[in-house]
């Protein structure tokens, strides 16, 4: 009896520190995560690197520099914004182009098909305050 009445007390009390599970409350979390070539990141084109960085067409001719990177609302798709025309930044222009319609070649940044004249004819980019 004395021994059935312990390993009661000792149950009871290893009852409270011994960890139970806990279940996660609230939404459940949607986070996938996807393993990423590191190697392959690691040659590409850094923002930092790129932001000033001057854009070429087919025949080499330099028709903006880059002013900044911007990711969509959505998250997804990046935007270049393109200053263009003027003269070291005085009379220049900003435009707005999807990321994908440039390559690189190398270290330069190419953007097929683009004239300073095609640039500077698409609507003005404005930051939101």
């Amino acid at each position: 009896m004395r021994s059935l009445l312990a390993t009661a007390a000792i149950a009871a009390a290893t009852a409270f520190t011994v960890p139970s599970i806990v279940l996660a409350q609230g939404t459940p979390q949607t986070v996938q995560l996807v393993k990423v070539d590191v190697v392959e990141v690691s040659t590409g084109y850094r923002a930092s690197k790129v932001l000033g960085a001057s854009v070429v067409n087919e025949a080499g001719d330099t028709v903006g520099k880059i002013d900044e990177i911007i990711v969509g609302p959505d998250g997804k798709a990046p935007f270049v914004v393109l200053s263009v025309g003027g003269f070291l930044g005085v009379g220049d222009k900003l435009v707005v182009l999807p990321h994908e319609q440039m390559r690189t070649d190398g270290k330069k940044i190419v953007l097929p098909g683009a004239t300073k004249d095609s640039l500077k004819a698409l609507p003005e980019f404005k930051y939101a305050s």
